[in-house]
């Protein structure tokens, strides 16, 4: 089902259930069709409307960034919210793919590791008790676990683990997360010739999310995150602002 593009419909929430100590799933009374990757705007009820990654079919995976999703967070099931979406593009769903997330990163990758065209997911997160959807994704895919603090698999941020990988026999590199972290596997994909593989999830500051107001505009290029994005391929993102700042609703640089 799709949502009005431009007006929010009101959906319900079924069932919220806590992930880890700072992520939780919203699930309600809604299916949609989406590419994995795909974000819809989240309209909190006298608060603000945000964008987020689809987790599945019928549900968002929330981590508190702000007003919108500290509310988001305290809702209970029977409580509505308003959606517009899915909204731009998403991975591509081929075989032999490799995927990287860092904490909430996990979100947007877990629908296209249930396609089960991903081979190898790492997954990263700063402890053991804040691993995204561990248990799901040891179901369909090889999983390779990263802890800052080495509490859970290996120790070290996500990247590392590609110091483990043939990079080569991926057919691409689906990544979301840190926008450091994705801007380091850029760098890495981009020395060995391999940047055109890697495919990122950008989150920007958007307000009409259908490619109108400009606001979610990347320097140089112009592109906009709502529409030719939010998953670029690497080489769009070589020599842009990505890994260095975004912008707030202002219009103003902040560091990422």
């Amino acid at each position: 089902m799709r949502m009005g593009d431009r007006l929010p419909a009101g959906v319900r929430i079924t069932e919220v259930v806590r992930e880890t100590p700072s992520v939780s799933t919203i699930w309600f009374d809604h299916r949609f069709s989406f590419n994995p990757g795909q974000f819809v705007m989240v309209w909190v009820p006298g608060i603000d409307e945000v964008p987020m990654a689809l987790s599945s079919q019928s549900s968002i995976t929330v981590q508190k960034a702000g007003d919108a999703t500290a509310a988001l967070l305290s809702m209970k099931k029977g409580d509505q919210i308003g959606i517009r979406g899915p909204f731009g593009n998403g991975f591509s769903q081929k075989d032999d793919t490799l995927a990287i997330a860092g904490g909430v990163g996990a979100a947007p990758l877990l629908p296209l590791a249930m396609t089960g065209v991903v081979s190898t997911f790492v997954l990263g997160a700063r402890t053991a008790d804040e691993l995204l959807f561990r248990k799901s994704l040891e179901k369909v895919t090889e999983l390779r676990i990263m802890t800052d603090d080495g509490s859970a698999g290996n120790l070290g941020f996500a990247m590392k683990a590609m110091d483990d990988l043939s990079l080569d026999l991926y057919s691409q590199v689906c990544v979301c997360g840190p926008e450091k972290m994705m801007s380091a596997i850029l760098l890495r994909l981009s020395e060995e010739g391999l940047e055109e593989r890697g495919k990122f999830s950008l989150h920007r500051y958007m307000k009409c999310g259908c490619g109108v107001c400009g606001s979610c505009c990347i320097d140089p290029s112009g592109l906009r995150v709502c529409s030719e994005g939010p998953v670029f391929s690497g080489e769009m993102l070589l020599d842009c602002e990505f890994g260095h700042y975004s912008r707030d609703g202002s219009g103003r640089r902040r560091p990422v």
